[in-house]
This record gives structure tokens, C-alpha cells and sequence, in this order.
């Protein structure tokens, strides 16, 4: 089964605690934060102050994803923070090594992440020091997006290699994840699914976290 991350970029800012408790006790492990510098990709949502701010209000793994131009420079304050994973994207540094270095020494799991347009062979050099890769499956940037199909594939190809050496990584998917996407990347070796507005959009987040579970048992 499949572990879910609800994105609070799709939540309801003006009642946040409401919205993190809500899906806390619905049993999401994660909690998926977008921190988007404007530059990177078009958006701008938040900062190191907002993750500070959730940290005492839930125990659920707070997974901070930097969508920021050179994120080495961030990085401390999100670990102060208290960001529980960090990943920062191959594509907004020349120095991905030091970034994910930066946050191992730092005491925080660290992900690297890749666009749609990237291709896995990218990140390789670096897949031996990594606690998870996120394969975005839609281009970041914007929430209620539709699924790129042909990222299963790259989620299979990470899973080949995953195997091959050894290495102990989650493969995290995002963008377009709903009950039915989630099944080919489960499949393919996807095992957490950020969910944005599948969940937060819904009547009844609770029962769309069930219905990802549930198809990926």
C-alpha cells in the first residue's frame, strides 16, 4: 500500500490547522510542502517561516520540496525549520552533490527530484546518497494538473536501479495523482503519492486518501 502525502498548496490557508488535523487523522504519513521562489517555476507560495510554524502542530513527516533556484542557500533554514525530508530539483542547481550533502550533514532526509523533461540517467551519480527521488508527473508549478503517462516509465526505470544496487530510496510521484493515475506507478514501484487537489478539492478528503490506499493494497 501505498504511503500518501497530501500537498497543502491545495488546503484552505485561512484554516490550515483545521485542514493538516483533518488529514493527520485520516492517516496520511506525509505532509507535502511546495516552496516555490518565482523564478524556478512562475508561483511563489512559502517560506522556511511556514514549515517553523506547522512543525508543532503535527507529527506527520513534513516533506519539503524546493522548487527554488540554487536551494543550497535555503537549505539550513528549512532544516531549522524542522523539515523532516528536503528535496531539492537536479535542474535548479549546478551543484546537486553539496545540495543533498547540505542536508544530509544537516540530520534531514534528503530527495532529488526530477522534471517530466528530465531523464533519470540525470540523477544517477547521486542515487547512492538519497532517502527518496520524487518523479514529478506533471511540470511543477501549478496545482490540478493532468498526468503524464509516459512518467510511469522513468518510476520503472528508478525501481530497476533501485534493485540492481541495493539502494533503499521511496519513490515519490506528484502531479495529477488521483485513485486511478496511482495505480500504474504503484505497480511500476512508486511508494508515496503526493496528492493535492485529488485530496484538498474534495467533500471528503478523508475518503480520497482512502480511495489511493485502497487502490494500491
Amino acid at each position: 500500500m501505498i504511503k500518501v502525502a497530501p500537498s497543502i498548496l491545495s488546503a484552505d490557508y485561512v484554516n490550515l490547522q483545521k485542514d493538516i488535523e483533518l488529514v493527520d487523522k485520516g492517516g496520511a504519513e506525509y505532509l507535502h510542502i511546495d516552496i516555490m521562489d518565482g523564478s524556478f517555476v512562475p508561483s511563489i507560495s512559502f517560506g522556511p517561516g511556514f514549515v517553523k510554524a506547522i512543525r508543532p502542530i503535527t507529527n506527520m513527516v513534513l516533506d519539503v520540496h524546493l522548487m527554488v533556484q540554487n536551494p543550497e542557500h535555503i537549505i539550513p533554514d528549512f532544516i531549522d525549520a524542522g523539515a523532516d525530508i528536503i528535496g531539492v530539483q537536479v535542474e535548479a542547481t549546478q551543484h546537486i552533490h553539496r545540495a543533498l550533502q547540505i542536508i544530509k550533514n544537516g540530520g534531514v532526509k534528503a530527495e532529488v527530484v526530477i522534471n517530466p523533461g528530465t531523464p533519470v540517467e540525470m540523477i544517477k551519480p547521486v542515487l547512492h546518497m538519497v532517502d527518496q527521488v520524487l518523479v514529478m508527473t506533471v511540470n511543477p508549478g501549478f496545482g490540478g494538473q493532468k498526468f503524464l503517462p509516459e512518467t510511469v516509465d522513468k518510476i520503472a526505470e528508478l525501481n530497476q536501479i533501485k534493485q540492481d544496487k541495493g539502494y533503499d530510496f521511496d519513490i515519490e510521484i506528484d502531479g495529477g495523482v488521483n485513485n486511478q493515475t496511482v495505480v500504474d506507478c504503484y505497480k511500476a514501484g512508486a511508494t508515496v503519492a503526493v496528492a493535492g487537489s485529488y485530496v484538498y478539492g474534495a467533500d471528503d478528503p478523508v475518503s480520497r486518501i482512502n480511495a489511493i490506499k485502497d487502490a494500491t493494497k
